[in-house]
């Protein structure tokens, strides 16, 4: 089963090469400030970390393509922060342009959810001011299906930058490869995006934790304990740590898996 059989190649490619870890410490460096001043200023925390997601945009694809051409390589033996740089510049542009149309296709489903639940609340309610159940329920349903399709482009597509920068493909060329080759895998696919899912929701807690125990407490919130600054830094380089070794694994895990399911790739079947 390719879920397993990547699952296997995994481990052994990390070890031969730890590098591979580096590109991902790097960008969690980013979080640290934010996470540090949530301790000191939860407000400019608030407006660092808007900033850093729109820097991250533009600097993640360089990132995205290094860790794939970096793992592709660890998979067969050896790598480098060489092959990071190389597979990054070489393959950026067309990464950016996926990029930004995820992120349009994103903004254009949840402003279609958003407004549909917000004229749909007025319109629930009649002029006796009692709610329409049979309008909740339709307005339910539109946003379900939004939710559904936005899930459903990203199922697809969601080995566009292994086939990038593996396939070398451009953009387009790499959407409607990702696209083929789930459809020719939908179990398998299907079974990955579970497992991953399950372990991003872990790691997801890992950073939920680490951001409560870095933010102030009020008597309203969980009991949470107080930590210094000296505090929160160390909590920080916790969650860094946790954060480089859990992206590490992915990033090996995600290509180990596209390479077992795509007939084109280096160890395809």
């Amino acid at each position: 089963m390719a879920v397993l059989k990547a699952l296997r190649q995994t481990p052994s490619a990390l070890q031969r090469n730890p590098i591979l870890f580096a590109p991902v410490f790097v960008i969690l460096l980013f979080q640290i400030p934010q996470l540090v001043l949530q301790a000191i200023n939860p407000l400019v925390a608030s407006v660092v970390s808007m900033v850093i997601s729109l820097v991250f945009i533009f600097i993640m694809p360089f990132f995205q393509a290094g860790i794939v051409g970096m793992a592709d390589e660890a998979l067969d033996g050896q790598t480098s922060l060489e092959s990071f740089v190389r597979e990054g510049k070489s393959n950026y542009v067309s990464i950016l342009v996926v990029s930004l149309v995820l992120v349009a296709v994103n903004f254009a489903l949840g402003f279609v959810a958003f407004f549909v639940a917000i004229f749909g609340g007025f319109a629930a309610y009649s002029d006796t001011g009692g709610v329409g159940i049979g309008v909740l329920v339709i307005i339910g349903l539109i946003v379900a299906l939004v939710v559904l399709a936005y899930l459903l482009v990203l199922f697809f597509v969601q080995f566009y930058s292994q086939a990038i920068v593996i396939d070398d493909l451009g953009a387009v060329g790499g959407l409607k490869h990702s696209v083929s080759v789930v459809r020719h895998h939908l179990v398998s696919t299907l079974g990955y995006s579970v497992l991953v899912g399950i372990l991003g929701g872990i790691a997801g807690g890992v950073f939920a934790i680490g951001s409560l125990l870095t933010s102030p407490q009020s008597p309203s919130t969980l009991p949470l304990p107080q930590v210094s600054l000296a505090g929160a830094v160390g909590v920080s380089l916790l969650v860094l740590v946790f954060g480089a070794l859990f992206g590490g694994f992915f990033g090996v895990y995600s290509v180990a898996f596209y390479r077992t399911i795509n007939p084109g790739a280096t160890d395809g079947t």
